[in-house]
């Protein structure tokens, strides 16, 4: 049986292989950095995990990229993959947890607790997961209590073509969205899709959010050059928001910091950035 995320733990694993930069980003903040062998391509938070050797993207691994490394951990974000890669390496001798990642509050927490008690660090990890919750509650509470108007948001993830790939229900994004005081303006979907132009005319957002890319960062030139949002209230005002990626969607211990990032560009003079 391969290992689970709420097994003992393995305490003495001294060669970590993280997929998923969330993953990383809570081993470096539980200080098991010098644990860790090998990270994804997603891990590029703190900086030193980039110095480390890269697996490849978590979504596309090799398990010969991971054997190679001579892990005695491996830990993965819910969503790595392909499928028959990660039959191979739970096949193989080295333990492997792979760590749920729901796009909640709760879901955080969890997933804190659950890579600390995978690599032995349950006590250090219990007290990440309450200062996190106790910091993304005061500054939830703090955007509850706005009286200003919600403002309609749409996330692009991607943008071809002039075809919109927007965040929909159940998504990091909407849930992000939602605790940063706005209003997904595309709740009708499920997951990432792409919008019809009919879509994105109805959606009517407010602002625009994006993912910083490095050199690919949308520009509002690029975005509002979209027929469909044209008409839209955002390109009226050119609101478009470009934050990481990894520090916007993570879910770690970095949310309570993003969220009143994102609240601080919804609605300035609000909050404090």
């Amino acid at each position: 049986m391969p290992a689970q995320a709420s097994d003992a733990g393995n305490p003495e694993a001294q060669r970590i292989v993280s997929v998923g930069g969330t993953i990383t980003e809570i081993l470096y903040a539980l200080g098991a950095q010098d644990r860790v062998v090998a990270v994804d391509s997603t891990s590029f938070y703190p900086a030193d995990a980039t110095s480390k050797p890269d697996v490849g993207y978590m979504r596309a691994l090799s398990a010969e990229g991971i054997l190679a490394q001579k892990p005695d951990l491996i830990l993965a974000e819910e969503g790595s993959g392909p499928p028959p890669v990660l039959d191979i390496l739970r096949a193989s001798a080295v333990p492997m947890v792979t760590v749920p990642t729901p796009a909640t509050a709760d879901g955080i927490l969890q997933k804190i607790r659950d890579v600390g008690a995978a690599v032995g660090l349950a006590k250090e990890s219990a007290e990440l997961a309450e200062k996190t919750g106790e910091d993304l509650k005061a500054v939830t509470d703090e955007i509850a209590a706005f009286d200003g108007t919600k403002k309609r948001v749409l996330f692009v993830l991607s943008l071809s073509n002039g075809r919109i790939m927007a965040s929909g229900s159940g998504t990091e994004a909407a849930a992000i969205i939602e605790m940063a005081g706005g209003i997904n303006a595309a709740p009708e979907i499920s997951g990432y899709k792409p919008l019809s132009d009919e879509a994105v005319i109805a959606a009517k957002p407010d602002v625009i959010v994006a993912m910083e890319r490095g050199d690919h960062r949308l520009t509002p030139e690029q975005v509002f050059a979209v027929p469909a949002l044209q008409t839209s209230p955002a390109a009226a005002n050119q609101a478009l928001i470009s934050m990481d990626g990894l520090f916007l969607l993570g879910f770690g211990p970095r949310t309570p910091e993003a969220v009143r990032a994102l609240a601080s560009q919804l609605y300035p003079g609000a909050f404090g950035g």
